[in-house]
């Protein structure tokens, strides 16, 4: 059985570096690099738990397609439990092109594909139930599990024992904040992005923004900020910020999926949220320094040695 399973999205990302400008329309730019990429929150995490050394599972949907053999075999090639990805042949897999910027900021054209139709249906419990933390990563571009579908999970997850976490991403299309409110009650963890939590929640502050979901439900909220590293704001005790590694960025692509890898790696292990925080800074700036969303990762002993442990 999985120690984690992580629900959530499955992508192929075409990534092109460096893109500062399109070219001009009907001619051609040379690029330094195009390379194919696995992506995807729930790919994303579950490749670098992998890496990690975390015994995880990944569910979701892909199409029958090209892209759906490249997602799941390079998933079952890092590691990862890939029986709860399901196929299915009337849609296509999710695709993105990723333009890598100079300052390693990206940009994103998307096609949501079978993102769109998962449901709570698609779970597959006998995966997944054994797992000590269910993960849902990416909810904003799953339309169909939005609402009650995501309440239903989280249920189903607590009623098995399970510690719930969820990371969110952005989308102006989903239905936001009305989209997840009724499954906070059934949140253990909530592990947006700064600039994830500002579109929910529609607060500047990162303590305000933690201090919402938890209003709303969430029992522990941890915030990811980037270079700025992240806010902790547990159930009992005092918030707490966490300063970043300082490390030189090329791609910043999948670096808040590599901070949860982290940060679920500590709870996993039982412990103290200080040292869960800095070990998920420290797997975030390890991704940063390659290009891709998992090719930075480095081992546990590795990582665990950049924090001084």
């Amino acid at each position: 059985m999985p120690e984690i399973a992580c629900l959530g999205l499955l992508v192929a990302d075409t990534v092109g570096a460096t893109i500062d400008r399109l070219p001009t329309r009907g001619t051609l730019s040379l690029i330094d690099r195009i390379e194919l990429h696995t992506g995807g929150c729930a790919a994303n995490t579950g490749a670098a738990l992998a890496v990690l050394g975390v015994s995880t599972a990944v569910l979701g949907k892909v199409g029958a397609d090209g892209f759906g053999d490249f997602v799941t075999e390079s998933l079952a090639k890092a590691g990862v439990e890939t029986r709860g990805i399901g196929r299915d042949p009337q849609v296509a897999t999710a695709a993105t092109i990723v333009a890598v910027h100079g300052d390693a900021e990206r940009s994103f054209l998307h096609v949501i594909g079978a993102n769109a139709t998962v449901t709570a249906g698609d779970v597959d419990w006998d995966i997944a139930g054994g797992a000590a933390i269910f993960h849902v990563a990416g909810l904003q571009l799953m339309p169909a599990l939005e609402g009650d579908g995501i309440r239903e999970v989280l249920v189903q997850a607590k009623a098995r024992g399970l510690l719930t976490t969820l990371d969110t991403v952005m989308n102006p299309r989903s239905l936001g904040w009305d989209g997840l409110a009724s499954a906070l009650p059934y949140l253990d963890w909530a592990l947006p992005s700064f600039e994830e939590a500002r579109a929910l929640t529609g607060e500047t502050k990162a303590l305000r923004q933690a201090r919402r979901f938890q209003a709303a439900g969430a029992k522990n909220v941890a915030v990811k900020m980037g270079a700025n590293g992240c806010l902790v704001a547990p159930e009992t005790g005092k918030p707490f910020h966490v300063a970043p590694l300082a490390v030189e960025a090329v791609d910043s692509l999948g670096a808040g999926d590599a901070w949860a890898a982290g940060f679920l790696t500590g709870l996993l292990r039982g412990w103290p949220l200080e040292k869960t925080a800095r070990f998920a800074n420290a797997v975030g700036a390890c991704c940063v320094q390659a290009y891709g969303s998992t090719a930075g990762i480095r081992t546990f002993t590795e990582t665990l040695a950049l924090i001084g442990e």
